[in-house]
């Protein structure tokens, strides 16, 4: 899988809306970094957040329709980071998501440990389990007591979603912060230059 060269930005190892969202990135220089470009890659990243059993393999429908709930996600979170209505396909999508599965895990009986609670879809409704997992955490976020905090990295081309650890955070990673003083203090630079 490609690695987004950045570290985690604050909020995603806690929710996994943030992570997915997140997979996807704009670098410097306008280069996209995209953690679920085929299924193999979406199925690690899967795995990788345990979403998923080491074991699987999605199909490309699967990869589809986890990066169609990932952009979703985005624009949900672009409105809410912009105080504007969402838009409503989106929100059909992320509802859609949270009611394609059921919630509980089923009950089963193993012959050495017994009665136990486990999740059991076929490889095509492991990815509409994730999603329902994830759909959850989204709204879970959006309408509890750190939605007001979600923020978008405010160092351009960055367009990474976080949980702000305090209110005065504008950026995604100490690498986006250091790239944008740096801009700011090129540009003061080029303001007082004398002119040639």
């Amino acid at each position: 899988m490609t690695k987004v060269p950045l570290p985690p930005a604050p909020g995603t190892a806690e929710h996994p809306c943030l992570a997915l969202v997140n997979s996807i990135v704009t670098l410097p220089g306008g280069h996209r970094v995209d953690e679920l470009n085929n299924p193999e890659n979406a199925t690690e990243w899967l795995v990788m957040h345990d979403l998923a059993p080491v074991d699987t393999g999605l199909l490309t429908y699967c990869q589809l329709q986890l990066t169609d709930l990932r952009e979703n996600l985005r624009r949900v979170l672009e409105s809410h980071t912009e105080g504007v209505a969402p838009n409503a396909e989106s929100m059909d999508s992320i509802n859609r998501a949270l009611t394609a599965v059921p919630s509980a895990a089923l009950l089963q009986y193993d012959f050495t440990k017994g009665l136990l609670r486990v999740a059991n879809h076929p490889t095509t409704q492991l990815v509409d389990h994730a999603m329902a997992q994830i759909a959850e955490d989204a709204a879970a976020l959006l309408t509890g007591p750190d939605g007001h905090r979600i923020a978008s990295c405010a160092s351009a081309p960055c367009d990474r979603f976080m949980v702000r650890t305090h209110a005065r955070r504008q950026w995604c990673s100490e690498r986006c912060g250091a790239r944008q003083r740096a801009n700011r203090a090129y540009a003061r630079k080029l303001d007082t230059s004398p002119a040639g």
